[in-house]
């Protein structure tokens, strides 16, 4: 009997780390004698992934984060390029983060081993010529989000669509109810799990605790960042924060303040009213806006093609705006009518359960495949 197969598996952030975890779990579910090598994070490794780098020591939010820590980033780069060559892989599973990822694909490409991109980049709204790197250096690509595969055959390449693995995410997580500290409605709030994003979100979420006596303002706070950047924010306000359980609170949420990125669609398929919130650096704007070329800034919206969610952008995320929004999120009965009919509608167009198992099935069929 041959020695047991291989996967290298990477992962740049908290989403990566969720979804590459359930991928984990159903991989090691064909085959439990798998060995899977990983950069990802705390999911990953509790799913069974020899995790060898933490993502939360690699994250660089921002074109300007970037740009100061590039000579770090181009080290962690050569890092995991040799430690795939030593780790002799039978296929490499990328996962999304493409500024590290791309630039791995084409060192692993180039040493012969099948590279496997799961979610995709997203070149529908800036850097669309990478598609060419991608039909270059990735084997097969799995796409999840609707629009994407029609997309990619425009530009003549052909990817799969699986589906959205939060679907999966979110029906596998077991559910468990927070602590009653008393009787009134919650009101989430998910300012991010960086550092750079909390301390530019957090502030200006605040603003929105005194306009609501009746509810219970609760921070979905990100398990790898530390409590008393959280506690030196909110200060003396009476709001809570808990870590690591984001689904549990908001299942019991009724209005929620999410900054922009997967958390929007998270929010949605959970069901729960919300107002999309971003606000980043001057640099970082104005670069962003010469280069990005979609016309909203949550997947909610991208994926419906219209406005479901109100989205709060740098000088609309000002106090009055944000204590406007939220009390029609929780006070204006038909518009949370309209937005959960909305978000019911947004769940089918995302292809149903199952994403996960159907990039492990692939992923081990192709090494089924090789020799």
């Amino acid at each position: 009997m041959g020695r047991p197969r291989r996967i290298y598996m990477i992962a740049g952030e908290a989403s990566g780390d969720l979804h590459g975890g359930n991928l984990v779990r159903e991989l090691l579910h064909i085959d439990p004698q798998l060995r899977i090598r990983a950069w990802g994070g705390d999911r990953m490794a509790e799913a069974g992934a020899e995790v060898v780098e933490h993502y939360r020591d690699h994250a660089f939010m921002g074109f300007t984060q970037v740009v100061l820590n590039l000579r770090t980033i181009l080290r962690n780069i050569r890092r995991c390029a040799d430690d795939i060559r030593a780790f002799k892989p039978d296929a490499v599973v990328l996962i999304d983060y493409p500024g590290f990822n791309l630039r791995i694909a084409e060192q692993v490409h180039a040493a012969g081993i099948p590279v496997h991109y799961y979610i995709s980049p997203q070149l529908w709204a800036w850097k669309a010529g990478r598609v060419r790197t991608i039909e270059r250096v990735v084997d097969r690509m799995y796409v999840i989000l609707p629009f994407e595969k029609d997309w990619y055959a425009r530009h003549g390449v052909d990817v799969d669509f699986v589906g959205h693995p939060l679907l999966d995410a979110i029906e596998r997580t077991p559910r468990a109810a927070l602590p009653a500290v008393d009787e009134r409605p919650v009101v989430a709030l998910l300012p991010g799990s960086r550092v750079q994003e909390v301390a530019r979100m957090l502030p200006a979420m605040l603003a929105v605790v005194d306009a609501e006596p009746g509810h219970r303002f609760v921070v979905a706070g990100a398990p790898s960042l530390p409590d008393d950047l959280y506690r030196r924010i909110i200060g003396r306000r009476n709001v809570e924060v808990v870590k690591g359980r984001t689904y549990d609170l908001l299942r019991m949420a009724k209005a929620a303040l999410v900054t922009s990125g997967t958390a929007t669609l998270e929010t949605a398929l959970i069901g729960v009213p919300q107002a999309v919130c971003y606000r980043g650096g001057a640099v970082n704007i104005w670069i962003a806006k010469r280069l990005v070329k979609v016309p909203y800034i949550s997947l909610v919206n991208l994926i419906m093609g219209r406005e479901v969610v109100r989205e709060l952008i740098q000088g609309d995320l000002a106090p009055a705006a944000l204590r406007r929004e939220v009390h029609r999120l929780l006070h204006d009965g038909a518009l949370r009518a309209r937005i959960t009919a909305d978000y019911a509608e947004l769940a089918v167009m995302l292809g149903g359960p199952g994403a996960s198992a159907r990039v492990a099935e692939a992923v081990w069929k192709s090494l089924e495949a090789r020799p």
